[in-house]
């Protein structure tokens, strides 16, 4: 039996950039960074980040449900309600046993985590609040989208670092496949700028110290990158069947063409220095979409602003993509969301197929001379993309590249 194609047909976000999908297209179209210093960051060897325009979830989610859901699980449920608005979906009317929910997060409810540890240092057990175990939980913020809109087939979370949104568009596509579900609502949210977080990540030396420039310190593939910038986010995309789609006259943004995933086992943090790992993910991706490596035109690359990943990405995309297909980094902009960013870059690589336009890479000013790459800089590129890539990798060597195609 032939197995079905998969539509994007909705889209969620909420990131640096803007409060909604469009607001964050046409903050990285401009491609300027959003990094900057943070208050709730004072006084650590990092003191910046870029973090979510001011909003109040309450407006959204009422009062008593923003209170009671960790940051994470907030955004999650947002960026899910505009996606299902986008792909023409109400779930007061459909057959929610049909419909499942998966959400990467790679960190989780670090909010929460540090609010109440402080609580209980300072004042003790009984100001400790009785929800913190619902708020926590690694499963909470899919299963808050699926009480939320009534989804009642399979909820699931996927935790694969770095990479975890990305494989929740796998693990969606498979449910899908498989006929388990009609609907899946997936994607992945991260909201870890917390003094911890950023300790932790600046003692393992991933993230840039440009304290006295924050704005230009994501500055992917660039030769004088130092790290990356943390970055906070939720992106959800709605997977249908295409031919669902098409039979409740919805056009699809894209559609998902293939998937390839793979595991380095070779470092805890640390790619492998070949990139084989990488390379294994994307010739799957290609093979499983019914590509020749010639027909992607552009590649939103992993590029996190690291010295060693950016090399060894660059050197693999070179390597099975040897005919040059335009390359950019949105992280330039946004920032590393770590759980979410797998999902953010396939939505904006879905909104590159639907619009025809290739965003910059920000703070991109001297490329660095061993990296061989048709990279975009300072300004967007008009052109019509028929095939991309999405390429996520994560701590623990996990590989996820996502392809899509024009519908």
């Amino acid at each position: 039996m032939n197995m079905p194609e998969i539509a994007v047909t909705g889209l969620g976000m909420l990131t640096p950039a803007g409060i909604g999908a469009e607001a964050t297209w046409t903050g990285v179209l401009d491609g300027k960074s959003t990094a900057a210093t943070s208050d709730r960051l004072a006084g650590l060897p990092v003191e910046f980040c870029c973090s979510l325009p001011p909003f109040d979830p309450a407006d959204t989610l009422g009062r008593r449900t923003a209170h009671r859901l960790d940051r994470s699980s907030q955004l999650a449920v947002i960026a899910a309600q505009e996606a299902l608005r986008d792909a023409g979906l109400d779930p007061a009317t459909w057959d929610g046993a049909r419909v499942g929910v998966v959400i990467g997060c790679g960190v989780g409810a670090s909010h929460t985590w540090e609010t109440q540890g402080r609580r209980l240092q300072e004042f003790g057990p009984r100001r400790v609040s009785p929800l913190l175990l619902p708020m926590i939980g690694p499963s909470t913020p899919a299963g808050e989208v699926a009480l939320a809109y009534g989804a009642q087939g399979p909820s699931l979370t996927t935790g694969t670092a770095c990479a975890s949104g990305a494989t929740a568009i796998v693990i969606a596509r498979d449910l899908l496949t498989s006929r388990q579900c009609d609907v899946v609502i997936a994607g992945g949210t991260e909201a870890c700028n917390t003094p911890l977080i950023v300790t932790g990540l600046a003692q393992l030396g991933a993230l840039s110290g440009r304290c006295d420039d924050p704005a230009s310190a994501s500055r992917p593939f660039d030769a004088a990158r130092d790290g990356f910038v943390l970055g906070e986010a939720a992106a959800v995309l709605i997977l249908e069947r295409a031919e669902d789609s098409i039979a409740r006259r919805h056009r699809p943004r894209a559609l998902l063409a293939g998937c390839g995933s793979s595991t380095d086992a070779y470092h805890p943090t640390t790619p492998h220095p070949e990139g084989r790992g990488i390379e294994t993910a994307m010739r799957t991706a290609l093979t499983d979409a019914g590509l020749h490596a010639s027909d992607i035109g552009y590649v939103n690359a992993h590029g996190t602003s690291t010295r060693l990943n950016d090399t060894v990405e660059a050197h693999t995309l070179h390597n099975v993509l040897p005919h040059g297909p335009y390359v950019t980094s949105t992280k330039g902009v946004l920032g590393h969301s770590l759980g979410a960013t797998g999902a953010v870059e396939a939505a904006l690589t879905v909104l590159s197929i639907r619009h025809a336009l290739i965003p910059p890479t920000a703070n991109l000013e001297t490329p660095d001379q061993d990296i061989e790459l048709n990279l975009i800089t300072r300004t967007a590129v008009k052109q019509r993309v028929s095939a991309a890539l999405s390429n996520s990798f994560g701590f623990g060597g996990h590989n996820v590249v996502l392809a899509f195609h024009s519908p």
